[in-house]
């Protein structure tokens, strides 16, 4: 009798606790199946470069970047690079993994995003602890601003110093890709077709300075999900670089339920990292 008052009670708390289960995140592959960290991680090590695409204020995302950065360098070598971080802050980037300046240095001289301390920092001194290389990847933003007002052709007539914080003009760009659709549909017109150029000379410099930066080390970059969504944006520069070149994708994806897949994100990336609606931002 007190057994089976015992299991009893205990098949009570497995169900109250089976139910009260509420999973911080699900990782998925391409076709909507579930995928373990472990499995994540292995296809990670067998990229020449991995688009990890992160909606930018959740916290999960970032400490998923941290956590398999951290596990992957455990037996690699890696270069790490960032949208967050523009191209002519290289060598305010570079002084401060060298140790020449400090994290105030570094506040100071470069334009940092405002949840750079939370998010990205961690990255930048994993990178600074294990002698990485962090490369800053990004147009600087002043540019894309002047694409967005005057399309590509106002960057012929930049410094010649300021063209190397870019990828080499003139820059190829295929207006049918749908991202670019998508962006200019966003904008309902206004904008024009200067909008999604604006993306395109970003998408266009990160993948060129991660070829650029490339070695016989895997490269992982951070950036915005929609510039690499699938199969887009920096993805398809970097293929028009080196078609052989082998890129997994990361995606992020925000859902009310995450224990179901929504269909119409299939093939989003290669890995999607479905979080809650819920879950609390870091800005």
């Amino acid at each position: 009798m007190q057994k089976s008052i015992v299991l009893t009670l205990l098949l009570t708390f497995t169900v109250f606790s089976y139910g009260q289960n509420k999973p911080a995140y699900k990782l998925y592959n391409s076709k909507g199946h579930k995928i373990s960290y472990k499995k994540v991680l292995k296809k990670m090590k067998r990229a020449d470069v991995v688009l990890f695409g992160e909606l930018h204020d959740n916290p999960l995302v970032h400490w998923l970047q941290y956590e398999l950065t951290k596990d992957l360098s455990l037996d690699h070598k890696l270069v790490l690079g960032a949208e967050m971080l523009e191209a002519d802050n290289q060598q305010v980037v570079d002084d401060y993994l060298k140790k020449t300046i400090n994290q105030q240095g570094l506040d100071t001289l470069a334009r940092l995003w405002d949840n750079y301390k939370t998010d990205y920092k961690p990255l930048v001194d994993l990178a600074k602890k294990h002698n990485f290389p962090f490369v800053a990847t990004n147009i600087p933003r002043s540019f894309a601003k002047k694409v967005y007002r005057d399309g590509f052709e106002v960057l012929d007539s930049v410094s010649s110093e300021a063209k190397t914080w870019m990828a080499p003009l003139p820059i190829k760009y295929d207006a049918s890709l749908s991202q670019y659709v998508k962006m200019k549909a966003m904008m309902g017109g206004h904008g024009g077709d200067n909008f999604p150029k604006a993306q395109a000379i970003k998408d266009a410099t990160m993948a060129y300075f991660i070829f650029k930066n490339k070695n016989k080390s895997i490269f992982i970059h951070y950036n915005g999900a929609f510039h690499s969504d699938y199969h887009e944006g920096i993805y398809w520069y970097l293929k028009q670089l080196d078609p052989a070149l082998k890129i997994m994708t990361i995606s992020s994806e925000e859902q009310d339920h995450i224990k179901k897949f929504n269909k119409e994100i299939k093939g989003k990336a290669d890995v999607i990292i479905v979080t809650p609606t819920s879950m609390t931002k870091t800005y």
